[in-house]
């Protein structure tokens, strides 16, 4: 048995449950619109995040039909960002096959997009869960903000720590967060409960992006795009972070102007080697299990239960993933 069928295991239910209902979410009368929302559905990822908000619900109390519309709300939400990233980072490809923006360009990318992202409002809406409303609504404030400020510093390569960090704060560990505290939300009305489970989740959420950055270095692209990508798109994450900080001037300087001329395969090789040599590998591992064992720290203050020990599986899973 997989590794992550293991940490399914309390929620097997709900998992299967929850494929017919998201797959129904990604519907469209307009038969062209079905194509791309099915072509979406069949190329899905591993639904971390689902998990995260069922693992929460069941360690809190039990899950229920609200912990379903949570999963589905925040798998929607999670699905349109992605479309919108690859228009965002002009990437061709995602999860290792085309992406949307590849396969039906930038216009039709952001409306679908969008769309998806509609779905998952009004599918709230109609449940009249407001509370989730608000609490998917300053998710996607978050992202937008962190997606605003990487792109604001990548033109000027002027990101240091502090903004680093609030980018991925906001940007990716936001919606981790969000599925623990809405999980959270679908199974008790205790908003203290709620609020400790998203600064779990952020904890977890900024362990979760280092590892992909740490991936993004790696020789082979295990990510489903290709090795480098964050150095061909300017984008200095932790590994890289470090070695400017601890680099002569002139090193530095020599660095920065590798990546603003990247477009030569053989320079993103050289940086990735400078990299790794350096130490920004070794440091950003650091730094990863740091914020994950201040996340595990915090399930411990919960009831041990087959739920909270899934949950920390979770943790450890999303910290040691090939991809």
């Amino acid at each position: 048995m997989s590794v992550l069928k293991n940490i399914q295991a309390p929620i097997e239910n709900e998992i299967k449950e929850f494929e017919s209902y998201f797959k129904k979410s990604l519907q469209s009368d307009i038969p062209f619109l079905g194509t791309i929302l099915n072509f979406l559905y069949r190329t899905g990822g591993k639904q971390i995040r689902t998990m995260f908000v069922f693992l929460s619900a069941k360690m809190i109390g039990e899950t229920n039909e609200f912990s379903q519309l949570a999963a589905c709300s925040i798998e929607l939400l999670h699905t349109a960002t992605l479309v919108h990233d690859d228009v965002v980072d002009e990437s061709y490809e995602r999860r290792g096959t085309f992406s949307v923006k590849a396969l039906w360009k930038n216009k039709l990318a952001v409306l679908v997009g969008d769309y998806i992202l509609a779905k998952g409002l009004l599918l709230m809406l109609e449940n009249r869960k407001y509370n989730f409303l608000h609490i998917i609504s300053e998710a996607v404030k978050d992202m937008s903000e962190g997606e605003a400020i990487q792109i604001k510093r990548s033109r000027n390569l002027d990101i240091d720590y502090d903004t680093y960090f609030e980018i991925i704060k906001k940007k990716t560990a936001s919606l981790i967060a969000t599925s623990m505290s809405i999980g959270a939300a679908s199974a008790t009305t205790d908003e203290a409960i709620h609020n400790k489970m998203y600064k779990i989740g952020q904890d977890a959420g900024i362990a979760f992006q280092i590892r992909d950055d740490i991936l993004d270095y790696q020789v082979k692209g295990f990510t489903g795009k290709p090795a480098g990508n964050d150095i061909k798109e300017k984008k200095i994450t932790l590994p890289l972070l470090y070695v400017l900080n601890n680099s002569s001037c002139a090193e530095r300087k020599r660095i920065l102007r590798l990546i603003k001329h990247n477009n030569n395969p053989a320079v993103v090789r050289e940086i990735i080697q400078l990299v790794t040599e350096k130490g920004g590998l070794v440091y950003a591992s650091q730094k990863m299990e740091e914020f994950k064992d201040r996340a595990i720290s915090g399930l411990m203050e919960f009831e041990d239960s087959q739920a909270r020990n899934s949950l920390i599986e979770l943790m450890k899973y999303i910290t040691t993933r090939k991809k």
